[in-house]
C-alpha cells in the first residue's frame, strides 16, 4: 500500500492564524468568539477527513514590541484576542465524531495535575480525540500575567518541562484502564486496588494523586511539540508523536526530519512513530493565474508592523529598536530560537531587510505558500512528501473558513484519487487516525551513542 500522509488544520482561537491578512480579507468570517465558527471549521475539515484541528495559544497580549499595547490592538495581530481554546475543543468535539483536536497548553504556567484532569476530561467527552500541544510559553508578558517579573531561561524552562511531562503521564496512568467497575447490583462503583496515589516529590513539582479522572479511551493524549532550537528538537524527539514544523525551504524541511528521525531513534524509539507535519498556506484556483491573484490580494493585504509585532513576540525580543531598512541583525533572542534562526538564514540569503522579514512574517509567519490549482497544490505537496520532508502537514488559512473549504473540496480529492490521503476514517481515535501505537506512560532515555572522531 501506498504511504499515505497526515493532514491537521491550524487554527488560534482568534481573528488570525499564521496570517495577519487573514482578518482583513473580505471573506473572512470575523466572527470568532461565536461556537458556530469553530464548529463550522470542524465540520469542514471532518468532511475533508483531516486527522485533527490544531490549535495555537499565547497566554498575554502583544507587549513586546515597543514595550506597548496599542499598536497590535489596533493592527489585530496574533493574541491580541484569543479564547481558551480547552473550551473551544469541548465545543467543537460535541459536533464532530471523528475529527482529531489538538489543543496547546503551557508546561510552564499550569501544574500536572490540572493539566492531566483537562485533558483526561477531553479526552473522555470527545471520545479519545485529544492531543496536548506541549509548549514552555515563551514571552516575559506571560510571565508577568502569571506573577512573575521574568521569564524563565531558555533551557531552564524545558528541563522543567521534562519533569512535568513525566508527572502528568504519573497522573494519567493512576486509573487502570478496567477500574471503573459500576456494578450497580453488587455496590462497587471502581476497584481501589486498580487506582493508586502518585505522590511525586520532584525538584520542581509536587502532586499526591491520583488523578480524580478515570482513564481516558486513549489513555492519555497524543502528544505534539514544535521543538526548533536544540534544546526544544532532544525535547520533541523524546516526547512527541506528533512535531509541528516551520520551515519556508525544502532543504530545511528535510533537515529537519533527518535530524529528528535520529534523535528519536537515540532515545530508543521507532522513528516512524514520531510524525512531522511542515505548515503551508494554500492558494488554489480554477487557473495558476486565478491563485497568483488570491495570492497577490491576500500578501498586500500584510503590512510589516504587523509581522513584526508577532516576531517580537515569538523571539522575546523588541524588533522596535532597529531600522527597518537595514539588513536583519545577527541578535541573540530568548524566545523561539530556532524560528528567529530561520527567518536570519533566509534574510541572508536573499539580502531581506528588516521590513521585508516584517512583510514576510505578517503574510504568515515564515509558511511557504503553495500556489496553483488543484492539481498544482496537490503536485507540491506530493513532491515535498515524497522528497522525505514529512509524514503529513498543517494547512493554515489565508481566509476563514474559505481556504480550508477550497482545500476540501478541490485539493483533498486530488491526493485521494493518487492514493496519498484516506478516503474514509478507519478508526474512532486520533491514535487510530495517526496510525499510532496505544499509549505508553514510561519515558524515553537516551541511549549512549558513539561519536566518531
Amino acid at each position: 500500500m501506498t504511504r499515505q500522509l497526515h493532514l491537521g488544520g491550524f487554527q488560534i482561537a482568534s481573528q488570525v492564524t499564521h496570517s495577519h491578512a487573514a482578518w482583513r480579507h473580505p471573506g473572512s468570517d470575523t466572527a470568532f468568539t461565536t461556537p458556530e465558527y469553530y464548529h463550522r471549521i470542524g465540520r469542514i475539515l471532518e468532511r475533508g477527513k483531516f486527522d485533527f484541528v490544531f490549535f495555537a495559544d499565547l497566554l498575554a497580549a502583544p507587549a513586546r514590541f515597543g514595550d506597548d499595547v496599542t499598536e497590535p490592538l489596533r493592527r489585530g495581530t496574533q493574541a491580541t484576542a484569543t479564547l481558551d481554546p480547552s473550551i473551544v475543543a469541548a465545543s467543537i468535539a460535541a459536533v464532530t465524531s471523528k475529527l482529531g483536536i489538538a489543543i496547546t497548553k503551557s508546561a510552564t504556567y499550569f501544574h500536572p495535575y490540572e493539566l492531566a484532569r483537562i485533558f483526561a476530561s477531553l479526552d473522555h467527552v470527545s471520545s479519545g480525540r485529544v492531543a496536548w500541544n506541549i509548549v514552555t510559553s515563551l514571552t516575559q508578558s506571560e510571565a508577568q500575567n502569571f506573577g512573575y517579573d521574568e521569564h524563565l531561561g531558555h533551557d531552564y524552562r524545558y528541563e522543567r518541562a521534562e519533569e512535568f511531562v513525566r508527572t502528568a503521564l504519573e497522573l494519567w496512568s493512576s486509573w487502570d484502564a478496567d477500574a471503573l467497575v459500576l456494578d450497580k447490583e453488587g455496590g462497587v462503583f471502581a476497584d481501589p486496588d486498580k487506582v493508586r496515589r502518585v505522590d511525586h516529590d520532584g525538584e520542581y513539582f509536587r502532586t499526591r494523586g491520583p488523578l480524580n479522572v478515570p482513564r481516558s479511551p486513549q489513555g492519555r493524549p497524543v502528544l505534539i511539540q514544535a521543538g526548533s532550537s536544540p534544546t526544544g528538537r532532544d525535547f520533541a524527539a523524546r516526547w512527541a508523536e506528533a512535531i509541528f514544523e516551520i520551515d519556508p525551504t525544502p532543504e530545511g524541511r528535510k533537515a529537519y526530519y533527518d535530524d529528528i528521525k535520529s534523535r528519536a531513534s537515540d532515545y530508543g524509539r521507532d522513528p516512524d512513530g514520531v510524525l512531522i507535519f511542515p505548515a503551508f498556506i494554500p492558494f488554489i484556483g480554477e487557473t495558476e493565474s486565478i491563485a497568483r491573484e488570491k495570492q497577490a490580494f491576500h500578501n498586500e493585504l500584510a503590512d510589516p508592523i504587523s509581522g513584526l509585532i508577532t516576531l517580537s513576540v515569538h523571539t522575546d525580543h523588541d524588533f522596535s529598536r532597529y531600522d527597518l531598512d537595514a539588513p536583519v541583525e545577527d541578535i541573540a533572542v530568548s524566545g523561539t530560537q530556532g524560528l528567529f534562526d530561520t527567518a536570519r538564514r533566509v534574510a541572508n540569503r536573499d539580502n531581506l531587510t528588516l521590513r521585508d522579514i516584517g512583510k514576510w512574517y505578517a503574510q504568515g509567519v515564515l509558511l511557504p505558500q503553495f500556489v496553483g490549482t488543484a492539481t498544482q497544490v496537490a503536485d507540491q505537496i506530493e513532491e515535498s512528501f515524497t522528497a522525505g520532508e514529512a509524514d503529513g502537514f498543517m494547512v493554515s488559512a489565508a481566509q476563514s473558513p474559505g481556504t480550508f473549504n477550497d482545500f476540501v473540496d478541490s485539493v483533498v480529492p486530488e491526493l485521494q484519487r493518487r492514493k496519498l490521503f484516506r478516503e474514509q476514517y478507519t478508526g474512532n481515535t486520533l491514535r487510530d487516525h495517526l496510525g499510532l501505537p496505544a499509549a505508553t506512560f514510561e519515558s524515553p532515555r537516551r541511549r549512549n551513542v558513539s561519536v566518531a572522531s
